[in-house]
């Protein structure tokens, strides 16, 4: 039979909670123009940056658009800049008396009207520019890109939904995950003096993964499951968590210093809830009922039941009942 001390330390408050890892950001990119792929200029599941080079649509009908756009100004250009010699020549005839003043404002009316066509002209070769610049096709953020989901040689279209490839950014990621309704008031007040840590661990909880900090409260309860949607933000810089990925959550609410701490070992669960087994001067046990505020690093938080000083059962107590009498053997000592 095992037992060990209840002490007193700096215990963290924290809430468990199981999430769901999410890509920061998820773009499908898509082409925005017609015509064949050309090039695919990535390697599935790359590192890429935004800017970078994804895939190109063959250029040729875009730059032919464009120079005909060029052309076309070019040529109405040329009638505005005549038309506005011959309205400078017939404004002067006219203050002369020598020229009627219907036609020279015909004439005006004529420059207004090739001015506007000019113009459209060059909102044309806007318009070509774009498309031609559509034919280039990068990479719209910062992330890795999936699965290739066109080959080279293909048609593409500006209406195709499969899109080109799906590129996710993990710098930074989000974990997803609810908390009980309860628990919001602490939340609410740990956020309100320090960002509340949230750690990050395997299912198993034997491994962190990384560390990180909570970024969204929902602001509504979920009215048929009692719970309230949270966020929290990691950096990932070793890439632990992975779009997708189950993890355990603790979310560090504050710290209870000179808390009553017992090892997690020693809390059972009955039909009356959670006891311990306390150690007695004759060297019997005796079923106490606790009440557990958290649980952390194997350390489990005491509100009331024992009292520091009491050496509680850590090892063996399904063999135990109120009032047995043991043969005592201390926990090794871990430290503050």
């Amino acid at each position: 039979m095992i037992v060990a001390p209840v002490e007193r330390r700096d215990a963290p408050r924290v809430l468990p909670a199981i999430g769901t890892v999410q890509a920061f950001n998820t773009v499908l990119v898509r082409p925005r123009v017609d015509g064949t792929l050309d090039q695919v200029a990535f390697v599935e599941g790359q590192r890429v940056h935004r800017g970078d080079l994804l895939a190109q649509i063959d250029p040729r009908p875009f730059e032919t658009q464009l120079h005909a756009a060029v052309a076309q100004k070019a040529h109405d250009a040329a009638q505005l800049a005549n038309v506005e010699r011959d309205l400078t020549r017939f404004s002067y005839l006219a203050s002369q008396k020598i020229y009627p003043q219907q036609q020279l404002d015909s004439a005006r009316a004529q420059a207004e009207e090739l001015k506007a066509t000019v113009a459209l002209d060059q909102a044309n070769i806007d318009n070509a520019s774009v498309q031609l610049g559509y034919a280039t096709i990068r990479a719209p953020l910062d992330g890795l890109t999936g699965a290739r989901l066109v080959d080279a040689g293909n048609m593409v279209h500006a209406t195709d939904t499969t899109g080109l490839v799906m590129i996710t950014q993990i710098h930074p990621i989000f974990v997803s995950f609810t908390l009980p309704q309860d628990a919001l008031p602490a939340l609410l007040a740990g956020r309100s003096q320090a960002p509340v840590e949230v750690i990050a661990q395997n299912r198993d909880g034997s491994q962190t993964l990384d560390k990180g900090v909570l970024s969204l409260i929902d602001n509504q309860i979920d009215a048929t499951t009692g719970t309230i949607h949270c966020k929290a933000t990691f950096d990932n810089a070793h890439e632990t968590l992975w779009p997708g990925q189950f993890v355990a959550l603790r979310v560090v609410l504050g710290i209870d210093h000179g808390a009553l701490t017992v090892p997690s070992t020693a809390v059972q669960q009955g039909s009356n809830g959670n006891y311990v087994f306390v150690l007695m001067p004759d060297d019997t046990v005796a079923l106490r009922n606790v009440e557990v505020a958290s649980t952390a690093d194997n350390q489990s938080v005491i509100a009331r039941g024992i009292a520091q000083g009491d050496r509680v059962v850590v090892e063996g107590q399904f063999k135990l009942e109120d009032g047995t009498h043991v043969h005592v053997v201390d926990a090794p000592s871990h430290g503050h």
